[in-house]
């Protein structure tokens, strides 16, 4: 309201409205006085236009990637990532490789070209037949990936001593087939109903290494690798 008498009252002259005018500004506290900013500098060569937009840029930069960092904060974060990954797709890789190598390996033929001895009797002549081994007669579970045979029931029978066929004197004993120049030593773990008295019922693993499977039945030799309790003639 004095501000208002002293703009319309004629009688106060331009130094006395200047002393006050000051004295006013003089009762203002500090902390209520704002601070002139310095002026920011363009960029060179660049308009006003383009400045404000190069900050504006900047800025959307810094709320993105934070901590004034920019991209590489991201890059250090992903370089360990992208090493890791290249670690695993190497690691299976390798395995595969094994993988493969020992495949084949397990796949090839473990066979010999041994004679047939005859010191404890043969080489018999029979049929070589195959089958998908379980328990057999002698007591023992076998699967399709051993060297076991069965041999005929004739022969089986005439060597048992008891009632119990686990304990036939035949299970487990060794005998030597052998087929066009190939050779494979088995043990004898069953007895083979459909056999003749020469003949031989084998797992798989056996029959493909003298013949092909989808051969079912060819002809081969065998002998004895042990003495055995009974006699062919």
């Amino acid at each position: 309201m004095d501000t208002e008498k002293q703009q319309h009252d004629p009688t106060m002259d331009d130094s006395t409205i200047i002393a006050e005018e000051t004295s006013r500004n003089d009762q203002i506290p500090s902390w209520a006085s704002v601070p002139k900013r310095k002026p920011v500098p363009l960029a060179k060569g660049l308009t006003a236009s383009e400045s404000v937009n190069a900050g504006a840029t900047r800025a959307d930069h810094e709320r993105v990637w934070p901590f004034g960092l920019g991209g590489s904060r991201f890059r250090a974060q992903t370089r360990p990532r992208k090493f890791l990954i290249i670690a695993i797709a190497a690691v299976l890789l390798i395995a595969l490789i094994i993988g493969l190598a020992v495949g084949l390996t397990v796949g090839k033929k473990k066979v010999s070209n041994l004679p047939l001895p005859t010191s404890n009797g043969g080489p018999y002549k029979g049929d070589l037949t195959y089958y998908n081994p379980a328990l057999g007669s002698c007591g023992y579970t076998n699967s399709d990936s051993d060297m076991i045979c069965a041999v005929s029931h004739i022969l089986f029978d005439a060597a048992s001593t008891g009632s119990n066929p686990n304990e036939n004197p035949l299970c487990g004993l060794k005998l030597r087939l052998r087929r066009n120049g190939e050779s494979v030593d088995v043990k004898i773990v069953d007895r083979c109903v459909g056999c003749a008295v020469t003949d031989l019922d084998v797992t798989e693993a056996v029959f493909e290494q003298v013949a092909e499977l989808a051969q079912g039945r060819v002809t081969m030799e065998w002998a004895w690798l042990e003495k055995s309790p009974v006699s062919l003639s």
